[in-house]
């Protein structure tokens, strides 16, 4: 196994929060496609869901984002936040963290780094949190074949609700270490 790390999951789960930790304490390089789509997304004056809606009639925004990953095969020692890193590079240890939508509505309101990401309401937010996800879901099966919706392509699924990130990213370090023999990093 390549010592590469993919985190994907919900919306709101505390992917970036995670991943952070996971490169204080492994030492490894970051990436994180979230605050690529966002600049896309800022660049193109959209919010992060029109950003998506539009995709799916633009293959070239998926394109532009995609390539990242497909070149990174070879690579080791790497933490990648991304929607589709798991389905690009299979022999990661493929990392599912998933979030309860009133939980995921409160991390990301409270999210200032998420510029275009903001709700008038809690509705508004649950709908468009719901409506980005089946958009990207529908367009990587489209696009790819890569079923978002299979949790049994992951090495570890983690709900992060009621956890905090430090213990999910114990969890992870735990059950990586156990996979790839991986015996040195810095304590929290």
């Amino acid at each position: 196994m390549a010592n590469i790390i993919t985190i994907t999951g919900d919306l709101g789960s505390g992917k970036s929060t995670v991943a952070h930790l996971l490169q204080e304490r492994l030492h490894y390089n970051y990436i994180n496609t979230g605050k690529i789509l966002r600049e896309i997304a800022l660049k193109h004056n959209m919010t992060t869901l029109a950003l998506n809606k539009y995709a799916e009639t633009h293959p070239e925004i998926d394109e532009e984002i995609d390539a990242t990953f497909k070149s990174l095969s070879e690579s080791s020692n790497l933490i990648i936040d991304s929607r589709l890193a798991w389905f690009f590079l299979p022999q990661s240890f493929k990392v599912y963290l998933k979030t309860e939508l009133a939980v995921a509505i409160r991390r990301i309101s409270g999210d200032r780094l998420r510029i275009n990401e903001s709700y008038a309401s809690v509705e508004e937010a649950a709908t468009q949190i719901s409506e980005r996800k089946q958009s990207e879901n529908k367009r990587y099966m489209e696009l790819y074949g890569a079923n978002c919706d299979d949790l049994s392509q992951f090495n570890v699924i983690i709900d992060t609700t009621t956890i905090t990130p430090v213990q999910v990213a114990e969890i992870i370090i735990t059950e990586y270490t156990k996979l790839s023999f991986l015996s040195l990093y810095d304590p929290l």
